[in-house]
C-alpha cells in the first residue's frame, strides 16, 4: 500500500471529506488549509500537483479500503464467506465515518479508481465461487454480477446514511441477497451474512 506521510494523510482526510460534502471533484488550496488546519505552504510542500487531488485520494481510497478487506479475511477460505463480511465491512465502515459512505456514494460509480474496489478482491472471489461450484452465473455475466454487488452495496449505505437501516440490518439483509442471487441457498446466505466481523481498524483517513 502506498505510505503517506502524517502531513499528507491529513490533506486527505480532508479534501475528502470536502468531496463528500461537497460531491465536487475540485477544492482550491485556500479551502483544503483551512479544512486540514495547516498553513497553505504546508498544502503545496506535501501535494505534487493540487489538480489531481481528487484522483489521489479515490486511488488511495480504494487501495486502502482493498487492503482492509483482504485483511479481515485471515483464515476464511470460503469465497461465500469472504463476498458476506467484505459487503458489511463496506457498510459498517459507511456507518463508522459517514463522510467516508458518501464520498462512495457520490464517486463509486464514476471514478476509475474507485470502481477497483469492485473489480479487484470481489471480482477474483466470484470467480473462484464460480469455478469450485459455489456460485451459479455464466463467466460472461461477471461485469453484472460485479454491477450488481457495487449497486447493492452503495444502496446499502444509502439506506444507512439516510436512517433507514442499522448498519447491521442493512449489511446482512444485502449479502444475503446478494448470494440467494448467486445461487447460494437462502438458509445458508443467511447464516453466511450474520456471521462475527473482524472488530474495525483505525481509519487512515481521518485527519490527525
Amino acid at each position: 500500500m502506498t505510505t503517506l506521510t502524517a502531513a499528507q494523510q491529513r490533506l486527505h482526510a480532508a479534501a475528502l471529506k470536502l468531496f463528500a460534502e461537497r460531491g465536487v471533484t475540485q477544492v482550491n488550496v485556500r479551502e483544503l488549509a483551512h479544512a486540514a488546519g495547516v498553513a497553505r505552504g504546508t498544502v503545496y510542500n506535501n501535494l505534487s500537483d493540487p489538480a489531481r487531488l481528487f484522483d489521489e485520494v479515490a486511488a488511495q481510497f480504494a487501495e486502502e479500503m482493498n487492503d482492509r478487506i483482504v485483511a479481515g479475511f485471515d483464515g476464511i477460505t470460503d469465497p461465500a464467506q469472504r463476498l458476506a463480511n467484505g459487503i458489511r465491512l463496506y457498510i459498517r465502515r459507511a456507518h463508522e465515518e459517514p463522510h467516508w459512505g458518501r464520498f462512495l456514494t457520490h464517486f463509486g460509480c464514476s471514478n476509475a479508481s474507485l470502481q477497483q474496489i469492485w473489480k479487484g478482491q470481489p471480482a477474483l472471489d466470484l470467480m473462484e465461487g464460480l469455478q469450485t461450484g459455489r456460485y451459479h452465473f455464466q463467466p460472461e455475466q461477471l461485469a453484472s454480477v460485479i454491477g450488481l454487488l457495487g449497486g447493492s452495496v452503495l444502496g446499502a449505505i444509502f439506506v444507512v446514511l439516510e436512517g433507514f437501516k442499522t448498519w447491521r440490518d442493512a449489511g446482512s439483509d444485502t449479502a444475503e441477497l446478494v448470494l440467494v442471487s448467486l445461487g447460494v441457498s437462502r438458509a445458508e446466505a443467511r447464516a453466511l451474512a450474520s456471521a462475527p466481523l473482524p472488530a474495525s481498524r483505525p481509519s487512515t483517513t481521518q485527519a490527525a
